[in-house]
This record gives structure tokens, sequence and C-alpha cells, in this order.
């Protein structure tokens, strides 16, 4: 079981490796397309950093997926997201504001099935709960 502490050592680790490296990250994550998603606490008003795989979208937007690893529960930065919607992120050496929108329905689906042909790890996650994983679009800001 991971505690607190340990798992924001882990993404601190993981945050100075993307930084050091024009957004590039080793292990579990060789080769995904990584991003830096600034946050606010919904409660606490702490501002965060979590590091994530996205998927780049044709249109140029981006898109995250709140799986917690298939946990019964949306991770916490999914909550930050919902309360404040207009973040910063990081990709690759760039950092820019977006604002972020949750897709729902048919155009969740679409937009699922294409994720997890592209990393069926997602589909597994989605196996192993009874909630529907949250999928975000976050659309670069003027």
């Amino acid at each position: 079981m991971t505690t607190p502490g340990t798992m924001n050592d882990w993404n601190a680790k993981v945050i100075a490796e993307f930084r050091a490296n024009e957004g590039r990250v080793g292990g579990p994550f060789e080769g995904a397309p990584m991003i830096l998603v600034h946050h606010v606490g919904a409660k606490s008003g702490t501002r965060r950093v979590t590091p994530l795989v996205y998927f780049p979208q044709p249109d140029g937007s981006m898109v995250i997926v709140a799986s917690k690893a298939g946990a019964s529960t949306n991770p916490d930065w999914y909550h930050n997201l919902k309360a404040n919607p207009k973040i910063d992120v990081e990709v690759g050496m760039e950092e820019f504001p977006v604002e972020v929108a949750e897709v729902e329905g048919p155009d969740r689906a679409e937009i699922w099935t294409r994720l997890v042909a592209a990393s069926p790890g997602f589909g597994g996650y989605q196996q192993k709960t009874t909630r529907t994983i949250p999928v975000l679009v976050l659309t670069r800001a003027a």
C-alpha cells in the first residue's frame, strides 16, 4: 500500500525527471507522452503539480484520464480540476494555460475507444472498477 508521502515523493521524482529531460520520463512511462498538470486543491487551496500520461488530439487539445489505476474513487486531482478548470500545464519545455472540460456520453465513448486501443491498460483499469472513469479534455486557453 502506498502512503501519501510515498506517492508525493514518487511524483516529485517523475516531475524532476520530466523537467530535466524536456518532458521525457523513463521507467513505466518510457515513450509515453507526459504532461504536468498544475492544479489548486478544491478544499485546501494548495497548489499542486501532478504528472500524467496524456493523449494528444488531432485538433491540438489533450486528453487525460482520471483512472487512479482502477480504484473505486476518482483521483484527488480530478476534483481539483472540476472545482478550478482553468489551469496551467507543462508539455515538453513549454508551460501554458488550458481550460478543462469533462467529456461524457457518446463523445466520451468515442474517445475512450481510441484511448484503450492506444493504451490497453486503461481498459483494464475500467474493468477493475464500477465507476465510469472520467475523461477530460484540455484545450489551450487564449
